[in-house]
C-alpha cells in the first residue's frame, strides 16, 4: 500500500511539474505591435467635387472629396505555444465605414465598440486544428479592410457589399499539404458586437495552395435579420427578409517574377421572406435578390521600388438587390457597372507607399450627375494615397 502511495505521489508530482514547464513555455509567448496610418486626396474629372452635388463610386472606403483621412490602425497580437488573442483597433473615416454594423451596444451612439475591427482569442488545438472565438475579419473576397494589403487604395464593389466581419466560432484544418477547410458559425454579417435577431449564419471555405498561388472557395447561408414572431408587437406590412446565400472563389498566381494575376467572383442571393398582413405573418412570394460580380487583377513590379497594377471589375445587382449602388431599370431593378482602375505603387523606405489611381466607373443606367448638373452614366476620377505601414 506504501508503494502504491509512493507510486502515486510520484506520478502526481511528475505531472504538476509537467503543466507547471507547460504553464511557463506558455508564458514566454510573445507580444506584438503592428498598424498602419493612411490618408489620401481625391477629385472628379467630369463630376461636382463639393457640396451636396459631390459625386463618388458607391464602394466601400476612398470617397470623400479633397485630401481626406484614411484610418490608423494599431493591432496587439499576443502569440503563444498553444493559444493566442488579437485586438485589432481603427480609428478615423475608413474605421468606422469598416465597423458600421457596431453601434448596437451604445443604443445606435458612437460607442468603443466602433474601434474594434476584430478582437479573437485563438486555441491550436493540434498542428492541423485551430479553434478561433470573437470578431474576425471575413474569410470571402479578394480584398481587405487594411489598405496595406490591398494593391489598389479603392475597392471593388464586390469587396464594398460582400461581408467586411464576422462575430462567432470558426475552426481551420489543415487537411493536408496543400488543401484546408474552414467551417465556423456566426452572427448575422456584421452583426459584431452581440447578436440582435436570434438567428446564426453558417460559413465555410475550402482552400488549395501550391508554390504558385492559392485558391479559395467560400460559402455563407443563414438568415441576416432574423424571423417575424407574432408576439403581439408586430406592425402591418412590417417585413423579413429570408436566407442569404453567397458563393465566392478567390484565386491568385504568379505568372513569373515579376507578373501577377489574381481573379475573384461572387454571387449573393437573398430569398423573399415573409410579412405581417395585420392578422398573420405569410410567406412572400417572388424571386430572390442580390447580385453578382467579376474581378481581374493584374499587377507587373518592373523594380523592388515600383509596381504598376489593373483591377476590371464587373458587378450587376438584380430584382433591386441593393439599393443606391448602381443604377437599376425601374422595371427590373436590374443594374450593372463596370470599373477599371489603374493604381501604381512606389515605395518609400521600407514602410511608405504612394499610390497614385486612375479610376473609371461606367454604369448601365444613369447613376452619376455631371458638373452641369445633369444625369450620366460614367465617372472619371484621380486619387493619390499615402499608406505607412509599421
Amino acid at each position: 500500500m506504501k508503494k502504491l502511495l509512493l507510486i502515486f505521489c510520484v506520478a502526481l508530482s511528475t505531472y504538476q511539474m509537467a503543466f507547471a514547464q507547460e504553464e511557463a513555455e506558455e508564458e514566454t509567448g510573445s507580444l506584438t505591435l503592428s498598424g498602419s496610418v493612411d490618408a489620401y486626396f481625391r477629385t472628379n474629372f467630369n463630376a461636382p467635387n463639393k457640396g451636396e452635388n459631390f459625386q463618388a463610386p458607391a464602394s466601400s472606403f476612398g470617397n470623400l472629396p479633397g485630401f481626406a483621412l484614411g484610418m490608423a490602425n494599431i493591432i496587439a497580437t499576443y502569440e503563444g505555444k498553444k493559444v493566442g488573442a488579437v485586438a485589432d483597433l481603427v480609428f478615423g473615416p475608413r474605421g468606422e465605414d469598416a465597423v458600421f454594423g457596431s453601434p448596437l451596444y451604445a443604443g445606435g451612439m458612437a460607442g468603443s465598440s466602433q474601434i474594434v475591427n476584430q478582437l479573437y482569442v485563438y486555441w491550436n488545438v493540434s498542428d492541423k486544428v485551430t479553434l478561433t472565438m470573437g470578431n474576425f475579419n471575413t474569410f470571402l473576397g479578394y480584398e481587405v479592410i487594411s489598405p496595406t494589403a490591398n494593391f489598389n487604395y479603392s475597392t471593388s464593389y464586390m469587396f464594398s457589399y460582400g461581408p467586411f466581419s464576422h462575430t462567432g466560432i470558426k475552426a481551420n484544418f489543415q487537411l493536408s499539404d496543400k488543401f484546408s477547410f474552414l467551417a465556423a458559425v456566426m452572427n448575422p454579417t456584421d452583426m459584431t458586437e452581440f447578436n440582435l435577431v436570434g438567428t446564426y449564419t453558417l460559413g465555410a471555405q475550402l482552400g488549395y495552395t501550391t508554390d504558385l498561388g492559392s485558391t479559395y472557395l467560400n460559402f455563407v447561408y443563414g438568415d441576416q435579420d432574423g424571423t417575424l414572431d407574432d408576439d403581439g408587437t408586430l406592425i402591418q406590412d412590417q417585413s423579413s427578409l429570408g436566407n442569404t446565400f453567397q458563393v465566392d472563389l478567390t484565386t491568385g498566381f504568379d505568372l513569373s517574377d515579376k507578373l501577377y494575376l489574381g481573379v475573384n467572383t461572387t454571387y449573393n442571393t437573398t430569398s423573399s421572406g415573409e410579412i405581417f398582413s395585420g392578422s398573420d405573418i405569410q410567406d412572400v412570394d417572388g424571386d430572390g435578390a442580390g447580385f453578382y460580380g467579376f474581378a481581374g487583377y493584374l499587377q507587373t513590379s518592373p523594380s523592388d521600388k515600383f509596381a504598376i497594377g489593373l483591377r476590371g471589375e464587373y458587378f450587376g445587382v438584380f430584382n433591386d438587390g441593393l439599393e443606391g449602388v448602381v443604377g437599376v431599370d425601374p422595371t427590373t431593378g436590374d443594374g450593372s457597372v463596370f470599373a477599371a482602375t489603374l493604381s501604381g505603387n512606389i515605395k518609400v523606405g521600407g514602410n511608405l507607399t504612394l499610390i497614385p489611381e486612375l479610376r473609371v466607373d461606367s454604369m448601365k443606367e444613369e447613376f452619376f450627375v455631371n458638373k452641369d448638373l445633369n444625369g450620366s452614366k460614367g465617372l472619371a476620377s484621380f486619387l493619390f494615397a499615402a499608406v505607412f505601414a509599421f
